[in-house]
C-alpha cells in the first residue's frame, strides 16, 4: 500500500479510507491475545453514561441503490447512554466478516493485529429522558465505527448517536445474513463525488424517517430482531444534529440543506458537494480543518459555502492535525510499526490530546445549539486554555 497525501482541494480520495481503516481497534480481547494477535486500544467514553448500542438493518424500498440496482440498504448503529451494561456484551468494532475483508484490503499489513470490542453494550437497556440525536457519516471508504472514540464520549454525555454506513461508498458494510459489500471506487470526477454526497444526504434523511419509527415503539429493523428496552420515547427528534468527517461532513451539510429537521451540524475536514456550496445553510454549523487542508485557501468549495451561511458560523482548526486526526486513526497510529504509522495522516498531534480536543469542540458545540448551553461556546472561540490545540480561524 503506498503513501496517500490527499489532494488540497479533496482531502476524501480514496486512499484516507485505506488509511483509516489500519487503525482501528479499542478494548482487550481475550481471545485475540489466546491467538497471539497484538491488541491495539483505545480509550473509553468520559461521561456519566456508560454507553448501550443497537444495529439497524434498514430496507428503503422507495430508492434504487445506485451501485446494485436493487433497494438501498443501509447499516447503521444507534449509541446512546445505557441504565445498566452489567452481564451485557461489548459490540465489536467489526463483525468477522467485515473484518476479514478489510484485512484482505491490506494484503497481511495487519493481519498480526486484532480488531476488538467497543465500549459499547449490545442493547443494553436506555438509560430514561428525552435525548438530543445526531447522526453520523463517515469519510469515504471507511465504515461507520471509524469513530468510536467521538461517538462513544458523546453518548456518555447524552446523545443518542446514529452512525451510518454507506454501502459501496463506505469500506466493508456486512448485514444480518452475513454479505459484506465492499467500496467500489468512484472515478475521482467532481460529478461522481457529488452524486455520491447526493446519495449519502438521502440515506441519512431515509434514517431520519426511521428514528421517527422507532421514537414511536416502532422496529425498522428489516429482520425484526429485539430493541433495547426503554428505547422508545427517548429520541428528541426537534434537536437533530448531523455531523461527519471527510465525505461525511460534505454529507452532513448537504442533509442540513436537504432536510430541516437537522438543527445544526458539522464537517470535520471535509471538501463540500452540491447545491449547499453556492446557496448555503440558515443553521449553525461548524467547519474544522488542519493547516495541511487550510480550507479558505486551498479548498475551492469552503469560500463560497462560508460566504453564504446565514446563521452562527465558526471555524476553527486543529493544530499540528492531518487529515485523520479527527478518526479513531490518531490514536491508533502510535500503536503500530514505523512503515504503517507513516501512512495514517495521522499528524503531529499527540494522540491524547487531538482525541480529547475534538471530543470536547464537537460536544461543546452540540451542547450550544442543540442544548442551549451558553457556558460551553467558550471552547468554539478558540481561546481554551485546556484545549491550546483549537485554533481560531473565523467567525
Amino acid at each position: 500500500m503506498p503513501p496517500v497525501r490527499p489532494t488540497r482541494r479533496s482531502l476524501i480520495a480514496g486512499g484516507l479510507g485505506a488509511a483509516a481503516a489500519l487503525a482501528v481497534p479499542l478494548s482487550v480481547p481475550t481471545p485475540a491475545a489466546a491467538a497471539g494477535l497484538i491488541p491495539l486500544r483505545l480509550a473509553g467514553p468520559t461521561g456519566p453514561a456508560p454507553v448501550g448500542a443497537v444495529e439497524l438493518h434498514l430496507v428503503d424500498p422507495s430508492r434504487t441503490d445506485p451501485w446494485s440496482g436493487q433497494q438501498r440498504e443501509l447499516m447503521v448503529t444507534v449509541t446512546y447512554p445505557a441504565a445498566d451494561v452489567r452481564d451485557r456484551m461489548m459490540l465489536p468494532w467489526l463483525p468477522a466478516g467485515a473484518e476479514r475483508a478489510l484485512k484482505a484490503r491490506f494484503g497481511g499489513a495487519v493481519d498480526a493485529y486484532a480488531l476488538p470490542q467497543t465500549h459499547s453494550a449490545d442493547r443494553a437497556p436506555v438509560r430514561p429522558g428525552r435525548r438530543p440525536v445526531l447522526l453520523h457519516s463517515p469519510g469515504y471508504q471507511s465504515d461507520r465505527t471509524f469513530n468510536t472514540l467521538l461517538i462513544e464520549d458523546l453518548a456518555s454525555w447524552g446523545y443518542v448517536v446514529v452512525a451510518v454506513d454507506h454501502p459501496y461508498d463506505s469500506g466493508e458494510v456486512e448485514f444480518p445474513d452475513g454479505r459484506v459489500l465492499v467500496n467500489r471506487p468512484d472515478d475521482a470526477s467532481y460529478e461522481a463525488r457529488t452524486a455520491a454526497v447526493a446519495v449519502r444526504a438521502a440515506d441519512l434523511r431515509f434514517v431520519l424517517d426511521q428514528l421517527t419509527v422507532l421514537d414511536r415503539g416502532g422496529n425498522p429493523d428489516a429482520e425484526r430482531r429485539p430493541l433495547p428496552r426503554g428505547l422508545r420515547g427517548t429520541l428528541d427528534l426537534t434537536r437533530v444534529g448531523a455531523f461527519g468527517h471527510s465525505r461525511g461532513g460534505a454529507a452532513s451539510a448537504l442533509v442540513m440543506y436537504r432536510d430541516e429537521r437537522v438543527r445544526a451540524g458539522i464537517d470535520l475536514d471535509g471538501a463540500l458537494y452540491g447545491p449547499v456550496v453556492q446557496r448555503g445553510l440558515d443553521r449553525p454549523f461548524l467547519l474544522m480543518d488542519t493547516a495541511h487542508h487550510d480550507g479558505l485557501n486551498e479548498d475551492g468549495s469552503w469560500p463560497p459555502f462560508w460566504r453564504h451561511l446565514r446563521d452562527w458560523r465558526r471555524f476553527l482548526r486543529l493544530a499540528d492535525g492531518d487529515h485523520n486526526s479527527f478518526t479513531d486513526v490518531v490514536a491508533v497510529a502510535p500503536q503500530l510499526p514505523e512503515p504503517v504509522r507513516q501512512r495514517l495522516q495521522a499528524g503531529k498531534i499527540p494522540a491524547d490530546r487531538a482525541v480529547a480536543a475534538v471530543r470536547a469542540t464537537v460536544r461543546a458545540f452540540f451542547d450550544l445549539r442543540l442544548r442551549r448551553r451558553p457556558d460551553t461556546g467558550h471552547l468554539l472561540w478558540g481561546a481554551s486554555p485546556r484545549y491550546p490545540e483549537i485554533e481560531y480561524i473565523a467567525g
